[in-house]
């Protein structure tokens, strides 16, 4: 996502159609990032709303924050209801009946803020040499460097395959165990190379590194898993919701996520449309939506997205 306060949200247009935010309601940003999303909401809902900021991140979280409480009511931020949560977006649930809360509208936008990509630092990225880290929390215990310089060859290859969908997984775990008895691999410069080295021929415009940082990054954050438990919460809060039980999504209540690659789109179709088929929700996204050719070139990131939402019934 964008740097500082110039982040451009992908879809917003979109999302705003699919929350449809009216004044007063309680918005619920599982994946804050810089706030682009918020802040669109923010200026619907205006300053008797309340925002639920997530994120793993606490400088991206302490950023959207201000961004945020400037959007709902300028001439006075520091009188607006919003909550900055930092932490993993499956303990969401949680921290909203701590709060009090319950939500209107829920959004949860999978990808990841270009404060991180961009910070060598973060090791998020082959373009930079940067320490081999990947942590979305930096507080997290176990960095990329530790998975490439501890696992089993077979383990190593396992993630590669199921997370990178990399069909040359064993080739490549293989050279990386060979290059880690010589010497540690510590950089996403050196892990790069190896990858390259082990994968032969053109990719057709693609690094040949993309799909193993991907597989490390989900793996070390455990991604997926979050995911999956969030989509679980979701629906047994629709369960309850629509048997007239207190839950922590209100009557009516709008539910958005955008996905970036097809291992968070299948769970997330495979969910949204369980809770179709089980008359939990009704379906606002027949199919995911996607962006089109003018934000696309605009927004590069905007490419892969999809949109897909319900509404509580």
């Amino acid at each position: 996502m964008g740097d500082e306060l110039t982040h451009i949200p992908v879809l917003p247009s979109e999302v705003l159609d699919l929350l449809a935010p009216q004044t007063g309601q309680v918005f619920v940003d599982c994946t804050a990032g810089l706030g682009g999303h918020a802040c669109l909401i923010a200026q619907q809902i205006g300053p008797m709303g309340t925002i639920v900021l997530n994120d793993m991140d606490q400088a991206n979280l302490g950023r959207a924050k201000v961004s945020v409480a400037n959007a709902l009511c300028p001439g006075d931020p520091a009188s607006v209801k919003v909550h900055a949560v930092q932490g993993n977006f499956a303990e969401l649930p949680a921290k909203l009946r701590e709060l009090g809360l319950v939500a209107d509208m829920v959004l949860a936008d999978l990808g990841f803020a270009s404060t991180q990509v961009d910070d060598p630092q973060r090791g998020l990225s082959f373009r930079f040499s940067g320490p081999l880290d990947m942590r979305l929390d930096p507080s997290m215990p176990i960095t990329a460097e530790e998975l490439v310089n501890t696992l089993p060859e077979r383990d190593l290859a396992d993630i590669i395959f199921r997370y990178g969908e990399e069909k040359s997984s064993r080739r490549i775990a293989s050279k990386l165990v060979a290059a880690r008895e010589v010497e540690p691999i510590t950089t996403t410069d050196r892990l790069a190379e190896i990858v390259r080295s082990a994968i032969p021929g053109p990719r057709g415009g693609i690094n040949p590194a993309t799909k193993t940082f991907q597989a490390l990054r989900i793996a070390v954050n455990d991604e997926l898993g979050s995911l999956e438990s969030l989509l679980r919460l979701i629906g047994i809060a629709l369960k309850k919701n629509h048997a007239g039980q207190p839950s922590w999504l209100a009557s009516g209540s709008r539910v958005g996520i955008i996905s970036f690659h097809s291992l968070e789109d299948r769970p997330v179709k495979r969910a949204t449309g369980e809770w179709v088929k089980a008359g939990w929700a009704e379906s606002v996204t027949r199919k995911p939506i996607e962006a089109g050719d003018a934000e696309i070139g605009s927004n590069p990131r905007a490419r892969s997205a999809k949109l897909r939402g319900v509404r509580a019934t």
